[in-house]
């Protein structure tokens, strides 16, 4: 029997290695040394995300640590409705227990410890003999019921799961099972990892026409409780509403109770690669205009995920029916930026404070060109800028960090006054980088910590709003500041007790009388388990590019999502760094300020040079 626990604990421990192994793979960042010239660092290839985990029953005469062990690992598999989990658990814990609700993630797989010695009921002489094993770990993360990731940095976890002895089936034996136990599934974070993956559904910006993610993350294959592949899965969720945190700043356009039609588990394209969703009656009576909005979120969410490609969306009827259809090619109708085209040409400020933009040239060279304008012909020495999402005008700080001015980069004009000015004693004390949202709204932050304040200019023009922050105060500094293309959320570096941290906050709109208010809330750590961040920039809807550095590690760069959760997609390492900016456009190149000058990373190759001098590289935005 003990050498049956001994091999039941190697089976265990041999498979954690192996995950754990892919789960190193898998965490999307790079190391870079503190010094050396521009080099690459050659990429693991990822593990087998297609790994399955078949848990096995408990045997019979299972020992205590078994049934804990045996459980645990049933937490892992793909078994429809848990039932070997089940297996484990005691009628009344299986009735209770509700995996859905909630998963908790561990930095690793938690170890459970016998807390104390067996005792007998309290009751009636016949009462059953319990057993307490307390688990215990460093959670990580959560995902609640809504889908939503949400990181912890490094928190101590400690539960307990109770066992009793109950009478076996055939009533000639007892046999140990679970009677009480934590809700949900707890997972280490490989686990987490081969189970499931990161998804964005959209929503609306509120009061606007263009579409804002909300990542979350589904199940892979089959979801052991709905049955519902992964597709099919992200679309029920997209119907379920917006995230808890997102909600306040978007909305659907599915009517209140809409559904997928019921034991629908299962979607697929047809030969024409057009998806057909069914839905059930709450959808009957919406008009053409708010089918092709409701179309549209189907759209965007499901562009990633099906392994044909969409072409188009049908919603229907619950009897079958077409309510209505949306085209790929009209998806630019409910984008931020409709602007067809790839933006390849970053800018950056030369070594003569001019701002140029880096056109590519022949033989993967590039050539940089001075913009128009005073901000191009050096009237105006450009420190930090920000481009127009729209290319036709700049804002850029200058003077030490203190004044803020917008010109065109698209014709001479001269130098105009400036539309903000910093107090601040030391530059170090002014105005950070400007950033431009999606609705042409230029974002500002003047860090003297006599007045601290976050600065909103509509259409870069005009007095400064000053935009309601109520997590900013003199001990709070504004170190960076970069706005998403859909204008509801914005990224910052923030220094608080000499500790510099990533926050996601989210942007509020509300019209008070023929003014807007404007606040920035609920700030959310994206990278709390970093030690500090030195440089951000957004990377496509939902992913931010970060360089920054890990508790006793070396400084990375790395891909997050804006939930805080790591993206699978490597970075090589990169020296002496910088800056780091990208395009929303996930398929424009990295580009990044080192002590080599102007770098750019293109998909299947290494970093490469583009200019020897030059700092504050910068895509529209």
């Amino acid at each position: 029997m003990g050498a049956d626990r001994r091999r039941h604990t190697h089976r265990r421990t041999a498979r954690g290695a192996a995950l754990l192994g892919s789960a190193a793979l898998l965490a999307g960042c790079a190391s870079m040394p503190d010094s050396g010239d521009v080099s690459g660092v050659k990429a693991s290839r990822q593990g087998d995300s297609q790994v399955r985990v078949y848990p096995v029953p408990p045997r019979e005469n299972a020992e205590p640590d078994e049934i804990v062990e045996g459980f645990l690992e049933a937490m892992t598999g793909d078994d429809p409705d848990f039932a070997t989990a089940h297996k484990y658990l005691t009628k009344q814990a299986a009735r209770t227990w509700k995996p859905e609700e909630r998963t908790t993630v561990l930095s690793s797989a938690p170890v459970p410890q016998q807390d104390g010695p067996a005792r007998r009921g309290r009751g009636a002489p016949d009462d059953p003999e319990t057993l307490l094993y307390r688990l215990s770990g460093q959670k990580v993360a959560t995902v609640d019921d809504r889908h939503a990731y949400q990181p912890l940095g490094s928190v101590t976890y400690s539960e307990s799961i109770q066992l009793v002895q109950q009478r076996s089936a055939d009533g000639k034996q007892k046999e140990w099972r679970i009677d009480a136990l934590p809700q949900g599934l707890l997972l280490s974070e490989s686990d987490f990892q081969r189970n499931y993956r990161s998804v964005n559904k959209y929503y609306f910006a509120s009061g606007k026409s263009w579409v804002v993610a909300d990542p979350v993350y589904i199940r892979k294959r089959q979801d052991p409780v709905t049955h519902m592949d992964s597709l099919t899965q992200t679309v029920k969720a997209l119907l379920e509403g917006p995230t808890n945190w997102l909600k306040p700043a978007v909305d659907t356009r599915f009517p209140s109770g809409t559904e997928l039609k019921k034991d629908t588990t299962a979607l697929v394209t047809d030969d024409q690669n057009t998806l057909k969703v069914p839905l059930n009656d709450k959808a009957n009576n919406v008009d053409r205009e708010q089918c092709r909005k409701m179309a549209a979120q189907v759209l965007f969410t499901v562009g990633d995920l099906a392994s044909t490609r969409v072409e188009q969306v049908e919603l229907q009827h619950a009897d079958g029916r077409p309510l209505c259809v949306l085209r790929e090619d009209q998806k630019s109708d409910f984008m931020a930026d409709p602007t067809p085209g790839l933006r390849e040409t970053p800018y950056f400020v030369d070594a003569n404070g001019r701002l140029a933009q880096l056109l590519p040239g022949a033989k993967e060279t590039v050539e940089p060109r001075h913009v128009y304008g005073p901000f191009g012909d050096g009237e105006a020495k450009v420190e930090t800028v920000a481009v127009a999402r729209d290319e036709r005008h700049a804002a850029a700080v200058s003077e030490n960090g203190r004044s803020l001015r917008v010109a065109s980069i698209q014709s001479d004009t001269d130098l105009p006054e400036p539309l903000v000015t910093s107090r601040g004693a030391r530059p170090a004390d002014r105005l950070s980088a400007p950033s431009w949202d999606g609705r042409n709204d230029l974002w500002v932050a003047d860090r003297n910590p006599a007045d601290p304040r976050l600065l909103l200019l509509h259409g870069g023009t005009g007095k400064p709003l000053t935009v309601i922050a109520p997590w900013l105060d003199e001990d709070v500094r504004i170190e960076e500041l970069r706005l998403s293309e859909d204008g509801v959320r914005i990224a910052m570096r923030l220094t608080e007790n000499g500790r510099t941290t990533l926050q996601i906050g989210r942007v509020e709109r509300q019209a008070v009388g023929d003014r807007q208010k404007v606040s920035v809330v609920d700030l959310q750590a994206v990278a709390p388990r970093m030690e500090s961040v030195t440089s951000v920039s957004w990377a496509g809807p939902s992913r931010l590019v970060v360089l920054g550095k890990q508790a006793g590690g070396v400084q990375q760069v790395r891909y997050l999502q804006t939930d805080g959760s790591a993206s699978a997609a490597l970075i090589p390492g990169l020296n002496q760094v910088k800056a780091v900016a990208a395009a929303n456009d996930e398929r424009a190149p990295l580009v990044a300020a080192a002590d080599d000058g102007v770098v750019r990373l293109q998909s299947g190759v290494n970093w490469q040079s583009m200019v020897d001098k030059g700092t504050s590289p910068v895509y529209p935005g």
